[in-house]
């Protein structure tokens, strides 16, 4: 499965913003991914309704398995960021 590279992200950009450099886009990219980050930190959740929300979720701790011995281990609790897809996005990628 390919993936999308920064520097390819930041082409679309130049490319829909009809930006004259790829600094501005990639700068446009970074002032993004920052306010998403520092909106994460401070408010514990940031909702873009294109897009989808981000946010701190508190996970418990749980009773695992070792895949290779099958003995139960302890699964400490731990912070976690965690990311929903909106509708909207999910309508334009999977057309459904």
């Amino acid at each position: 499965m390919a993936k999308m590279t920064k520097a390819e992200l930041v082409g679309l950009i130049q490319k829909n913003l009809k930006s004259e450099t790829k600094k501005a886009a990639r700068d446009a990219l970074c002032a993004v991914v920052d306010a998403i980050t520092q909106g994460v930190k401070k408010t514990k959740k940031v909702s873009i309704p294109e897009l989808g929300i981000f946010e701190i979720k508190e996970r418990k701790a749980r009773v695992g398995r070792n895949p290779a011995t099958g003995e139960q281990i302890q699964i400490p609790a731990k912070t976690v960021v965690k990311i929903r897809a909106s509708k909207a996005f999910k309508l334009a990628v999977l057309g459904k």
